[in-house]
């Protein structure tokens, strides 16, 4: 067997391992890229949220507190129940009768006399205890609920001595949505109705002045349509 070299093509080798000398730099220097450059990923928008059909709640009506002027012959006689009564404030006080005036109602409508004591003078309480125990004794019941109070609004004030002891009045005109109905003991309807209605009321409050008074406070003493 000829092992001669003569024909070997020593050219062709050499050009050969230029050729991969040069293909391992070019690599080093640039990197790797085998196959089809990869596209770039599209960035996906981010999901809109559930959207839950219906409509908003309507917000709850304001209520409108009247306190006369200052100047006025009703906001001077409240200027002088706050010197006597130094926590006294007409739009504070005003407030306190829209609670009194929701506990009152509802108490009178369930017959909760022993919160009408609280509230009430005692000349107020027995005109209340005896429509309730007419109503009681005729099997009637009373529905009576306060949805909304759209004004509350001081219109007449007095400062009275009266045994000894000074006495503040206030009468407090009161436009109020309601739901005011009697039924008998078949359920049947007597009076008013289940129906939202408004209602103008003229409350009447009083208290003894005096910081040495035990116990005073704020109570119906009347009460009227206005």
């Amino acid at each position: 067997m000829d092992f001669s070299f003569s024909h070997f093509p020593f050219d062709l080798v050499l050009f050969g391992l230029i050729a991969a000398f040069l293909a391992l730099r070019l690599r080093s220097i640039l990197g790797t890229r085998v196959g089809a450059e990869p596209r770039p990923q599209p960035v996906s928008a981010p999901r809109p949220g559930p959207v839950i059909e219906g409509r908003a709640e309507a917000p709850a009506p304001l209520t409108d507190y009247d306190v006369p002027a200052p100047e006025t012959r009703v906001g001077q006689v409240l200027g002088e129940i706050a010197r006597r009564e130094r926590d006294f404030v007409p739009a504070q006080f005003l407030k306190g009768v829209e609670t009194s005036f929701r506990q009152i109602v509802q108490a009178f409508g369930t017959g909760d006399v022993a919160l009408l004591r609280e509230r009430l003078t005692a000349n107020a309480l027995a005109a209340f205890e005896g429509a309730i125990r007419s109503r009681e004794q005729l099997g009637e019941t009373q529905k009576a609920e306060v949805r909304a109070i759209a004004s509350l609004a001081i219109v007449d004030a007095a400062v009275e001595e009266r045994d000894g002891a000074a006495h503040a009045r206030i009468d407090v005109r009161i436009v109020s949505d309601q739901i005011s109905l009697t039924l008998d003991k078949d359920g049947q309807p007597v009076s008013g109705t289940d129906s939202v209605t408004e209602f103008s009321d003229l409350w009447t409050f009083e208290r003894l002045l005096g910081a040495a008074v035990s116990g005073a406070a704020w109570r119906l003493a009347a009460s009227r349509s206005a």
